[in-house]
């Protein structure tokens, strides 16, 4: 690939065709650098950003508007102009919504290009030059500073820096970087100052290969498969009855001129045309809700996909744990308790720096008072180089004394060496803990006087959602850059229990029952992680905060930032949580189940009324010889059955136990025994007009209209609970759709708009009748949903 040629470009690397031998003391040249910025382009990402007309047409693409569109050009072909008008506004109402669930991959690179750094120090031409970092080339001296970052990767040549590369790597703490190590674009200089020489800019940089994952992370939404599959449903079995339709019109005789409306009315009744608008819908109010919750949904497709997560891979640093350093424990050695070891540290560690160990150190002690302690007259910050801080004090009897501390190592050899302490420093350190040795005394004759054991703590209620999330049929899997021990240490205390992932390469098909805690992996094992859950059949969210979590968190179908993530994890995520702590998770979860539970019965309200309506045609041309339905009628029926039902997004449902899976072969069988109810239904009540009332063609066909009308919403209160005959209350927004359909209904029957006029009588018995099968529905729907599991 072109973009990732020249990785590690430096002096070896550049002495062919564009280069001349590095001047460390001088930098590049002018000319020199202009020649590597053309060959290897500029210290940025590239723009993918998507036209907006492009992504509108997008939403004109697929299953559901092809047949819209279908329809349309059959009724210009007819001169129904008003029909084709209204069907054209349906597509253009449907991909208006769609809109709302584009992707957020161009904000999420967007994001990733404000992290680097806008400026650099470089020295160009024997001499230092401020230049946009854009212009940096492999080769180039760069200066490194407090408060400055990283513009590019970096193998420093001199000088120590402390550099926070957390949200980068996942390192829970800042890492000091000395001569000969690197250091990464995006990160942030915490102390010190160092000259370094670039060896990757732009994409070719830790960082840019990063944000190359999350351009590539994709993964299918559960609403685009499922939509997909129902057509497709819906289309083969529907063409099938299409094709006996035309048959059977052809050998009655009918004329071209009768048959092509009622292909149309077939076509328009086999489309589920709301279907798309009620997935964005449904999820726009999930949402809404969830916002009240502290949880801000970036991605509508997230509400969906909540409710079908079975795996959950969150991060150890700042999502598990507080992202904060604290004093875990204080072993004094014999001679000392720990408020001395806590004072003596602290005298040894900068008051008011950014450094975030001298910080806990500095907490743990202003929470323990001794008496007399020594007065602290200079302090030398921790440097790199020797890998400890000091400070030179005078005792209460005005004796000078020097404190020092450190790694245990270090700390130890100036001290002399001491058995216990060193088996208790590495007690600590298998166990995950960062340990700190801390010495005082005269400067030639000093103690060891105690070890600090550093971590960073669970949050408080991480243990609480792990067994909420267990309970609600979730997995939860730590995924951390950290070592093995200090994972197995978190995991431990918030209740994560399996096995660790040997050291290796992430397999591509991964089993998430046979482990609990990943450890030691780089950005791209997260995404490659994610992927290798989903490739085992799981439904994935990932939990995380950093840019290193960002493609993760892309690809999985719940990606999930906490409030402290950074802009670029926020972008890739699908949900962001608003507040500190992971409770809205579960909110989430449950939230998302709700949703798929308004949908699943839209979706299966959909296909019955679907399936009957085009077999219903059928019926109806053996009984009268005719189309039993006008185009006009059939686009009725579309507008006030299919978009008022839209109103079940709203209703009062109860959140699946366990995770929800799309059964689309399940759904479709229920959905057709429960539709040869309803057909069953419809089919009397016509039976009844043509043999008992003994009505007229054009009455026949209002009778229609008002008994799929009618029969539609009986079938909708029948089955709008899995379980019982009548379940939770309808919501009110439901109960006045419901209204208005069937007034709407009735209206047009007995007035004769659009229609031949029907007796009152006619419409109040077909309304009784409907409640009567309502209720024998109700009660067959009970097996129906036992035996295809649609729970």
């Amino acid at each position: 690939m072109n973009t990732m040629r020249d990785a590690s470009l430096n002096t070896a690397s550049t002495s062919g065709s564009v280069a001349a031998p590095i001047d460390l003391a001088g930098g590049l040249s002018s000319d020199e650098a202009a020649r590597r910025l053309v060959k290897i382009g500029s210290n940025a990402m590239p723009d993918d950003t998507l036209h907006p007309v492009r992504m509108a047409l997008g939403k004109l693409w697929s299953p559901v508007p092809w047949m819209l569109e279908a329809a349309a050009l059959l009724e210009l072909v007819l001169h129904s102009y008003p029909e084709a008008g209204i069907i054209a506004g349906l597509v253009i109402f449907n991909a208006a919504l769609g809109l709302f669930q584009e992707s957020r991959a161009q904000g999420t690179l967007a994001a990733l290009r404000s992290q680097l750094a806008m400026n650099a120090s470089v020295r160009r031409d024997h001499a230092w030059k401020t230049i946009p970092a854009v212009g940096l080339v492999p080769g180039d001296i760069v200066k490194l500073s407090l408060g400055s970052v990283v513009a590019a990767d970096i193998r420093l040549t001199s000088g120590n820096v402390l550099v926070d590369q957390s949200m980068l790597t996942g390192e829970s703490v800042p890492v000091e970087a000395v001569t000969g190590t690197h250091v990464y674009a995006g990160a942030l200089v915490r102390r010190g100052e160092a000259i370094g020489e670039i060896t990757a800019t732009g994409i070719r940089t830790k960082f840019g290969r990063t944000a190359e994952l999350v351009a590539t992370a994709h993964v299918t939404g559960t609403e685009q498969k499922t939509v997909l599959r129902i057509v497709r449903n819906l289309s083969l079995f529907n063409g099938v009855v299409i094709v006996v339709l035309i048959g059977y019109a052809y050998l009655l005789g009918m004329p071209l001129t009768k048959i092509i409306p009622l292909v149309l009315v077939a076509v328009l009744a086999s489309i589920p045309v709301a279907l798309p608008a009620t997935f964005t819908l449904a999820a726009a109010l999930g949402a809404r809700a969830l916002a009240k919750l502290n949880v801000l949904p970036t991605r509508l497709s997230a509400v969906d996909e909540a409710a079908t997560v079975d795996v959950l891979c969150v991060d150890k640093t700042g999502t598990l744990t507080c992202n904060e350093l604290s004093v875990a424990r204080v072993t004094p050695l014999a001679g000392f308790d720990e408020a001395h070891v806590l004072l003596l540290a602290a005298l040894a560690s900068s008051d008011g720096g950014q450094d975030p160990v001298d910080g806990a150190i500095r907490k743990a002690a202003s929470n323990n008072k001794i008496d007399d302690p020594p007065r602290l007259l200079t302090f030398l910050p921790f440097d790199p180089a020797t890998k400890m801080s000091e400070a030179s004090t005078t005792d209460n009897a005005g004796q000078p004394m020097r404190i020092v501390k450190g790694a245990f190592t270090v700390v130890s050899a100036l001290a002399g060496s001491s058995a216990s302490g060193l088996v208790t420093a590495s007690t600590l350190e298998d166990q995950g803990f960062r340990v700190l040795a801390v010495a005082a005394g005269t400067p030639t004759a000093m103690t060891l006087v105690g070890l600090i054991a550093l971590s960073d703590p669970p949050r408080a209620e991480s243990a609480e959602l792990i067994g909420e999330l267990h309970d609600l049929g979730v997995r939860v899997i730590m995924v951390t850059g950290d070592a093995t021990a200090t994972a197995a240490i978190v995991a431990k205390a918030v209740k994560i229990d399996g096995a660790t992932y040997p050291p290796g390469p992430i397999q591509a098909r991964i089993d998430p029952t046979q482990f609990a805690i990943f450890a030691g992996v780089l950005p791209e094992d997260k995404y490659k992680l994610v992927k290798a859950f989903q490739e085992s059949g799981h439904t994935v969210g990932m939990c995380g905060d950093g840019a290193n979590d960002a493609p993760a968190l892309r690809q999985a179908q719940m990606g999930i930032a906490v409030s402290s993530a950074t802009d670029v994890a926020k972008a890739a995520a699908g949900m962001v949580l608003t507040k500190p702590g992971l409770t809205g998770i579960v909110a989430a979860v449950k939230e998302g189940r709700i949703t798929f539970q308004r949908i699943l019965t839209y979706t299966m309200n959909s296909v019955i009324k679907k399936i009957v309506s085009i077999l219903f045609l059928i019926f109806g041309l053996i009984v009268t010889g005719q189309a039993i339905l006008t185009p006009l009628l059939m686009v009725i029926i579309m507008i006030t059955g299919d978009f008022l039902a839209m109103s079940l997004t709203t209703d009062n449902v109860h959140a699946s136990a366990t995770p929800n899976v799309w059964r689309i072969g399940k759904l479709t069988g229920a959905g057709i025994v429960l539709g040869c109810a309803l057909l069953i239904f419809d089919a009397g009540m016509i039976s009844i007009g043509k043999f008992v009332l003994h009505l007229g063609i054009n009455a026949l066909r209002s009778l229609c209209f008002i008994v799929l009308v009618f029969g539609g919403q009986a079938t909708l209160y029948a089955i709008r609970d899995r379980q019982l005959l009548w379940g939770s209350r309808p919501s009110v927004w439901l109960i006045v759709s419901s209204v208005a359909d069937l007034l709407i209904a009735a209206i047009l029957a007995v007035t004769g708009f659009a229609m031949t006029r029907l007796p009152v009588g006619v419409v109040l018995g077909t309304f009784m009748a409907a409640i009567v099968f309502s209720a024998l529905l109700g009660l067959l729907k009970i097996p129906v949903f036992r035996r295809f599991s649609i729970t």
